[in-house]
């Protein structure tokens, strides 16, 4: 009978500009009684690695360029804010009201990252530098202070489309395997199935959401026992993405805008 899967919130100290962030969590676990297991997953919010990265912008030292100026009147964005996200999207879809749809790091997600929720007052937060990079660093030290081999998800909140309000999904992942193809499996009528891979890592990074919360809990990581996942040094992060041509919805939108399909 497989165990449980357990999840552990970590309440740390409140993360700043250029903390130690391994050691932050590893002190808030003692704190807590709780030690990490061989196996166990950490998934640590976004905005904690950003942060101990010094990766925040202090608006009033952004000069706006014109294009950010159009956004801004356009999306009712404060001229500064747009500028941040256009040098950090790849690409910009449009928008609505405060928000811009953005492409970045091959992910569909609002205003490339940039965030002033839980950021200083004047500044933004931006996304980690090389999220995956950065999730590895991260087992690498906990491996190396602790001897436990684990896996690391780094998080991010995420809207779905015509969903109303935040799930989660994970921009960086280290020591374990993402995602599951379920091709090669058969449906409970022996049916072959041809499309589903299962989003392993954006479930849990959807849990550990759950645990975190989107305020002042002060939660900037939980740790996972038990998930469903199979660890390992050797995964690609590719993994977690499809092109442009094989995604659903960009293929859809994209054939309606230019003529190529219909409503029935």
């Amino acid at each position: 009978m497989k165990k449980p899967m357990q999840l552990f919130g970590i309440s740390t100290k409140l993360i700043r500009f250029g903390d130690d962030l391994v050691d932050a969590i590893l002190e808030a676990l003692s704190r807590q009684g709780l030690e990490i297991e061989d196996k166990d997953l950490l998934a640590i919010t976004s905005k904690a690695v950003a942060v101990a990265q010094k990766r925040l912008v202090k608006l009033s030292s952004i000069e706006p360029s014109e294009k950010a100026k159009m956004f801004a009147e356009k999306y009712e964005l404060e001229p500064t804010f747009a500028e941040v996200v256009l040098r950090e999207a790849e690409k910009v879809y449009g928008g609505v009201t405060k928000t811009l749809l953005t492409l970045k790091n091959n992910v569909l997600v609002a205003n490339a990252g940039v965030d002033r929720k839980n950021a200083p007052e004047g500044y933004v937060i931006l996304w980690p530098l090389n999220p995956h990079e950065s999730a590895e660093k991260i087992r690498r030290e906990i491996l190396a202070r602790t001897g436990k081999h684990v896996g690391v998800l780094i998080i991010d909140s995420r809207i779905t489309p015509l969903r109303m309000g935040t799930t989660a999904l994970a921009i960086g992942i280290a020591g374990f395997k993402p995602t599951k193809d379920c091709r090669v499996e058969r449906d409970l009528y022996s049916k072959h199935i041809y499309i589903t891979r299962h989003a392993l890592a954006d479930d849990l990074a959807s849990a550990a959401h759950l645990v975190m919360g989107e305020t002042t809990a002060r939660t900037p990581a939980v740790l996972m026992r038990n998930a469903p996942v199979a660890l390992s040094e050797e995964f690609n992060p590719n993994s977690m993405t499809i092109s442009v041509e094989h995604c659903l919805f960009m293929q859809s939108f994209w054939g309606k805008a230019s003529g190529g399909s219909k409503d029935y």
